[in-house]
């Protein structure tokens, strides 16, 4: 009776009564990070990236061909582009215009089963009334039908109606938007590099496109303009412009139908590794889907038959497979759908089945054709995929080899590996540690429980330079692999991923970073997949301790330490750490390894042809490149010790 008469009392404390029913964009601002993701830099980027994409819908539908975007003195961001201009006539149904209903109406726009756009991005997105609602003000003008008409927004709410202030011969709609400091994270500020090279990509998905970056808040104003008529072909360019190519043509051809269109563009060269990228309707699908289902089907039978044709590849010879006719590759695979069905871990994976066989079709007979007028190229590509595929079978003898001394695939983990009570590895974490003397700090410090501890002697392989059989005897490398368990190759499962947390924990210094960047070109080229599941992390130590009235005080970096002191009158007396290994394993744990405190960068993939290109830079052999991006990024570093 006790039991029954308590659900009876908590039935009737949870009432109709209690259900709220958010209206307009309340739902967004009380829940940002549905919308955008985060309410951190990345989300504040997606607030600029959902704007431009509005832009870039006008451009592929034929109407644009500019797009401005201003980073302003002030912490705003303009975005104008010479499109057609939002309709500024009232919907049906509606008595407010066009223009008010999409910036204060979830899901309402031109690309919902009208005819305003064929194909679009846009409708990807979360919509410009998310950047309305996140915003502390927005202001929109629309150029068209000769007049230029003016509405002010705050966070949302229009504060008059849409009206025509002057007289105007152009089109196009300017949206000038100041993000909410309520919302955002004290940290979250415009990065010029970042939106350069997401706005570089748009350039290159739509040829002849011009868009223009304008960073106000530095004297002079840094300016930057991307304008590619080659489209994706430029994009390739860009990718191999430092690396060997095995010729010089960029192989390229595209072909439309009724509801969709496809263009590759690709060159073979003489790195090793894989670098692929596809795009439907502008969007980079990095999980792939159809498209690129489509496509590799298809290179590899259409280079599997070449080669047998001409010689090269007897029947009694091992097949090629796609790994091998992919290395070192470059290709930019592009499609328009009307109407595109996204799936998948991020909702990146294109899912119309019929694309596939549409970009199998042509490849077949566009490929196959390039080769057969192609001689020079086609024998290229050829040797390349034969070497591919013998070094493959070099790998696999090196694998096995491994296997046999129980480095891989047994049960035998690291010596050095401290591993964690749990078998669970959703609870499972793994902490790659730089130096023996971290390593003994951290395995006195952790949570036996659920935190593993790997000590890494030195510093890894760099692996953008290596093939996988010299990877694999790199021993620090095979302690990673055996540790987390997934294998590495043909041999790679994320099944069989020992922990959902791998955490790369260094020294905040040159060295430190370099071992953080040389483990995650690692994970980037051979362990994606764990990446993408958000799997990987690094950790972020504290720089400083400060001992003040007798509790220690950690600091991320100067500037916390200088506001702490500023709040002190400046009588702070700061130890800074050289290494991790000078913290006891008292401040390690209350540091960096408490869940409830440390401080996880979980590493995105956000843009896989961007991050390849990065790694390229970084890890690659072309020297001037990589200081002129470090010259470019000076100003974002915070802290540098040589």
């Amino acid at each position: 009776m006790t039991a029954s008469r308590s659900s009876a009392a908590r039935t009737k404390e949870y009432t109709g009564q209690d259900i709220t029913v958010l209206k307009g964009l309340d739902p967004v601002r009380q829940r940002p990070g549905m919308y955008i993701g985060t309410t951190g830099i990345r989300g504040l980027h997606h607030l600029v990236h959902e704007v431009v994409d509005n832009a870039v819908d006008e451009a592929m539908a034929g109407y644009c061909d500019r797009i401005i975007v201003e980073l302003l003195a002030d912490g705003g961001c303009r975005v104008t582009d010479n499109g057609r201009g939002i309709p500024v006539d009232n919907p049906k149904g509606q008595r407010r215009s066009a223009v008010e209903v999409v910036l204060t109406t979830l899901h309402a726009g031109g690309k919902f089963g009208g005819k305003g756009y064929q194909v679009s991005g846009g409708l990807h997105g979360v919509g410009v009334s998310v950047v309305n609602a996140l915003s502390e003000k927005l202001i929109v003008e629309v150029a068209r039908d000769g007049k230029l008409h003016y509405q002010e927004y705050e966070r949302g709410k229009p504060k008059a109606r849409l009206k025509a202030v002057k007289n105007i011969k152009r089109t196009g709609t300017t949206i000038t938007f100041w993000p909410d400091p309520l919302v955002f994270t004290d940290d979250a500020e415009f990065k010029f590099e970042t939106l350069a090279q997401r706005l570089r990509e748009m350039a290159f998905l739509t040829r002849a496109l011009e868009i223009r970056l304008i960073d106000q808040r530095q004297e002079p104003e840094v300016k930057e303009e991307f304008r590619y008529t080659g489209g994706i072909v430029d994009f390739v360019k860009h990718l191999n412009a430092t690396r060997d190519q095995l010729f010089k043509r960029v192989i390229n051809f595209e072909s439309k139908a009724e509801n969709h269109e496809f263009e590759v563009a690709m060159q073979w060269t003489t790195s090793y590794n894989e670098s692929v990228f596809t795009f439907a309707n502008n969007i980079n699908t990095h999980e792939g889907g159809m498209h690129e289902e489509g496509f590799r089907r298809s290179l590899t039978r259409v280079v599997s038959n070449y080669a047998k044709s001409k010689g090269m590849l007897k029947d009694k010879d091992p097949a090629l497979t796609g790994e091998d006719c992919r290395e070192g590759l470059t290709a930019i695979i592009s499609v328009k759908l009307r109407n595109p069905q996204f799936e998948g871990q991020t909702k990146t994976k294109l899912g119309n089945t019929e694309i596939r066989s549409y970009v199998e079709r042509e490849m077949n007979e566009k490929f196959a054709a390039f080769l057969e007028e192609h001689p020079s190229e086609a024998r290229a590509i050829a040797n390349k995929v034969i070497g591919a595929q013998r070094a493959r079978l070099e790998a696999r003898k090196a694998r096995d080899l491994v296997r046999r001394k129980t480095l891989l695939e047994s049960t035998a983990l690291p010596g050095k590996l401290a591993d964690c009570q749990t078998r669970d590895p959703k609870e499972a974490e793994l902490f790659i540690v730089e130096g023996n003397s971290a390593g003994g700090t951290a395995k006195q410090a952790r949570a036996r429980e659920t935190q593993a501890i790997l000590p890494l002697r030195g510093k890894i392989l760099n692996v953008e330079r290596a093939r996988l059989a010299k990877t694999l005897e790199n021993k620090e490398i095979q302690s990673i692999i055996t540790a987390v368990g997934t294998g590495i190759g043909e041999d790679f499962d994320t099944e069989k991923c020992r922990y959902h947390k791998i955490v790369c924990m260094a020294d905040a210094d040159v060295d430190g970073s370099h071992i953080k960047t040389l483990l995650l070109t690692m994970f980037f080229r051979h362990m994606r997949e764990l990446i993408e599941l958000g799997y990987i992390y690094v950790a972020k130590p504290p720089l400083y301790r400060v001992k003040h009235k007798g509790k220690n005080h950690y600091f991320m970096t100067d500037e916390e330490l200088n506001a702490y002191r500023a709040e002190q009158n400046g009588k702070v007396e700061a130890a800074r750490f050289k290494g991790l290994g000078e913290m006891n394993p008292d401040e390690l744990w209350e540091t960096t390894l408490d869940p409830e405190k440390r401080t996880l960068m979980r590493v995105t993939m956000d843009d896989a042809a961007l991050a390849a290109d990065l790694f390229q830079q970084l890890m690659g052999d072309d020297v001037e490149q990589r200081k002129d991006y470090i010259q470019r990024n000076a100003k974002d570093i915070r802290f540098l010790d040589i």
